[in-house]
């Protein structure tokens, strides 16, 4: 039978470079949120992750995705969605349809207002982003950091059915 002093004694800490390594990440992914959030605040009266939907809908076709499909491209809960959208619809910048081949299912659909805004405000989120991060990195370092936010994105995304991911929720 374990113990509670087992379980500790058996417990693999972070090593002194590693705690290095994962307070650094924290900081910096804090701070970089929190700077471009500011930005989009300022400059076009929405938070990080509204931008987000709206450049999701541009990209997409008719500018329309499913809700659900959102939910899990922008990595949020339903809930959380749900509520953003009524934000993003109060603006004009989304609308939401029914979906014929599915009573319950629904599309957000990016408005004219909604890209106009994006195209308005892409220029300084781009600059913003630029700053930021790009160019405090050499380009080598920028391949480095796109090949490991994509090892641990992928390790992250379990494909079992049933996994506790947010958009499922």
């Amino acid at each position: 039978m374990n113990t509670a002093s087992d379980s500790a004694a058996q417990q693999r800490w972070l090593t002194a470079e590693e705690q290095r390594v994962w307070r650094s990440y924290l900081q910096a992914t804090t701070l970089l949120e929190d700077h471009l959030d500011r930005q989009l605040q300022r400059d076009a009266g929405m938070p990080h992750i509204y931008y987000g939907l709206l450049v999701q809908l541009a990209e997409a076709p008719r500018r329309r995705l499913r809700m659900t499909e959102l939910a899990m491209m922008a990595k949020i809960t339903r809930s959380r969605l749900s509520h953003a959208i009524a934000r993003l619809e109060k603006n004009g910048w989304v609308h939401r349809e029914d979906c014929s081949s599915d009573k319950r299912g629904q599309f957000a659909v990016l408005t004219d207002q909604g890209a106009e805004v994006l195209r308005r405000n892409a220029p300084g989120h781009v600059a913003a982003v630029r700053q930021a991060l790009f160019e405090r990195l050499t380009p080598e370092q920028q391949k480095t950091l796109g090949e490991i936010m994509e090892i641990v994105a992928e390790g992250l995304q379990p494909n079992e059915a049933g996994a506790d991911l947010p958009w499922l929720r």
